[in-house]
């Protein structure tokens, strides 16, 4: 394969993390070249239907779209929900990636999974990424990626944590000789902090807000445990359910840290199951090593705090917490120590 890419120059080889909110692509040699959402907007003109847009330029039109144009995510719980949409949406952000045609390339491509997915879900990906241009597509784990991306010693006798909070999945696992010793999976992420958020908001308040609003409150004043101090403030508008005109008001940080105490304390459970399955060496190594958070759901505020409460252990954010998958698997791609993480198609 090595001695194939020597003399076909126009062979690339890239990671992809194809997350539910963000897809980020790892190009061999060059590093992350992409980081843009996870939406395709696809316009319908003359009964034939189109890609409009992808990425940043899409998530804009999310929830305000004429009837022709529909924007989406095709993928939910880090699986795909709708293949031909996720295809062509992978195609463009691969010519967005390689910044033009791709004609008469070849693509060797490493594809992230959940690790809880099933043979279907992992099918799925495989397919959508070869009729998307790849001739070779490999898989790799999610949790294995992340923990490569964090710096943690993956390859070594010693046991490693690390928790990967994705948009659709949280990714729990331990760690040791490339390998992952014990792995959980449950389907909470981003998305179910959003979905939290809102439905507390429409139930305490009478007040109707979308997706890019609720993702706008986590960002801007979400928090995994309740405030020590001075609490944020944000103002947050939306339709009133009662009188159906647009209304605005006023909402604490604290209120939403009660919206969102019932999908964190699923990614704590899922913390503590992992921890009570571990073998004993390993958790004796997870002691001194603590436990690694990764994903985007890792920059909710005080989420280390919450996980270091729950399980008594020392608990760190990794840095560059979004694009950790991507680069672990970049990593594994170029580093041939890395031989065995890898699954072939």
């Amino acid at each position: 394969m090595k001695l194939l890419r020597l003399f076909n120059s126009s062979a690339y080889d890239m990671a992809v993390d194809l997350g539910t909110v963000n897809t980020v692509i790892y190009v061999r040699d060059r590093g992350i070249v992409l980081n843009e959402p996870s939406v395709i907007a696809m316009e319908t003109l003359g009964g034939i239907r189109r890609v409009k847009v992808v990425g940043n330029e899409a998530k804009l039109m999310m929830g305000k779209t004429p009837a022709n144009i529909q924007a989406m995510r095709p993928l939910r719980d880090g699986v795909i929900a709708d293949i031909h949409v996720a295809e062509q949406m992978i195609k463009h952000f691969i010519d967005k990636a390689l910044g033009g045609s791709r004609m008469g390339r070849r693509h060797e491509m490493v594809i992230c999974v959940p690790s809880g997915s099933t043979m279907v879900e992992r099918r799925a990906l495989r397919d959508a990424a070869s009729n998307a241009g790849a001739y070779r597509v490999q898989l790799i784990e999610e949790p294995m990626a992340a923990a490569i991306g964090a710096g943690l010693p993956v390859k070594e006798p010693r046991g490693a944590m690390v928790v990967d909070i994705g948009g659709g999945t949280t990714e729990v696992a331990v760690l040791s000789l490339r390998g992952i010793a014990y792995g959980n999976s449950v389907r909470v992420g981003g998305d179910k902090l959003d979905d939290a958020i809102g439905s507390h908001i429409r139930r305490v308040h009478n007040l109707l807000i979308g997706e890019a609003t609720a993702e706008r409150v986590k960002c801007a004043i979400g928090a995994a445990t309740l405030p020590n101090g001075e609490d944020q403030q944000m103002i947050v508008k939306g339709r009133d359910l009662v009188t159906g005109r647009p209304s605005e008001i006023m909402i604490a940080g604290a209120e939403i840290a009660t919206a969102l105490a019932e999908p964190v304390g699923q990614i704590k459970s899922a913390v503590m199951s992992a921890l009570e399955q571990t073998a004993p060496e390993l958790a004796a190594d997870i002691i001194e090593e603590g436990i690694t958070l990764t994903g985007g759901g890792a920059l909710l505020r005080r989420i280390d705090e919450a996980v270091s409460d729950a399980t008594g252990l020392p608990v760190k954010v990794a840095d560059d917490a979004l694009i950790c998958v991507a680069m672990g698997a970049g990593k594994a791609l170029e580093d041939s120590s890395y031989d065995g993480v890898l699954m072939a198609s």
